[in-house]
């Protein structure tokens, strides 16, 4: 099985795609799937998205925020269910680094049920994480 990994960007990269990933890889119970215009936002301003492709379908993807100087918040990390636990996720995580600079700070928050994966390939907790939660108009 060959995966390619390449760096793509919106609106080459869509909202269609990524949601449908979404979905396979569990993390769409934790996005908002639910509302286009948010999805491609996110899509839209992100700085870094690298991709996995198993013979051009998408079954991994890496979405971040970076300054490339200091920081790199990997906000999305999902893996098709059907293919976790083959290295896609780590060599994600990797490669968006490397894309962003290594001599950056890699974060990102775990999804509940990731959380005993990232000390696996070699990840450090931070035990001092705070945040103010989305705020949504009625």
């Amino acid at each position: 099985m060959a995966i390619a990994y390449q760096r793509e960007s919106y609106p080459a990269f869509g909202p269609d795609e990524f949601v449908d990933l979404l979905v396979r890889s569990t993390l769409a119970e934790r996005r908002p799937v639910d509302r286009p215009e948010t999805i491609r936002g996110m899509l839209e301003h992100a700085d870094l998205i690298i991709t996995a492709r198993l013979d051009g379908k998408l079954v991994g993807v890496s979405r971040a925020m970076t300054d490339y100087n200091f920081c790199t918040y990997l906000s999305d990390l999902a893996v098709d269910q059907a293919l976790q636990r083959q290295g896609i996720g780590k060599e994600l995580i990797q490669k968006t680094h490397e894309a962003a600079g290594l001599h950056t700070t890699l974060i990102l928050l775990a999804a509940p049920l990731a959380r005993s994966y990232y000390p696996h390939i070699g990840m450090a907790p931070h035990d001092s994480c705070w945040i103010i939660p989305a705020r949504r108009d009625p």
